[in-house]
């Protein structure tokens, strides 16, 4: 059936996610705060000397976490609720698990390859 040209459209601003899917986005993206937020913590606890390369992981794990954070908190805004907030939402949650994730791969791969050799001066 047609739908009468006398009813609005719905734009993508007005439609809405439900609000159980978004509350399951919101505790998997807490579990994988607090998972990324363990593993740095767990990681700069370790004894030794950083390394340049442990520099540069360290600032892409923080960088991701910090946009893991913010859509977080952006998610647990009403406002969220909205298609369009809900999907930039979940691209800065993406984007901030891929820097982690780059950021661990690096830092495993620094370790397996004797890469620490470069202790920083200080």
């Amino acid at each position: 059936m047609a739908k009468d040209a006398a009813e609005p459209v719905e734009s993508e601003e007005l439609q809405r996610v439900d609000s159980t899917f978004r509350n399951g986005s919101i505790t998997a993206i807490g579990v994988v705060v607090g998972f990324s937020l363990g593993f740095l913590s767990r990681w700069s606890a370790v004894p030794g000397e950083w390394t340049r390369s442990d520099l540069v992981s360290v600032a892409l794990i923080t960088v991701g976490l910090a946009l893991q954070v913010k859509a977080l908190a952006d998610l647990l805004l009403v406002s969220s609720l909205q298609f369009k907030r809900y999907n930039r939402s979940v691209r800065f949650f993406l984007t901030g698990l891929i820097l982690v994730g780059l950021g661990v791969v690096l830092a495993v791969f620094a370790d397996l390859l004797g890469m620490g050799g470069i202790v920083l001066q200080g």
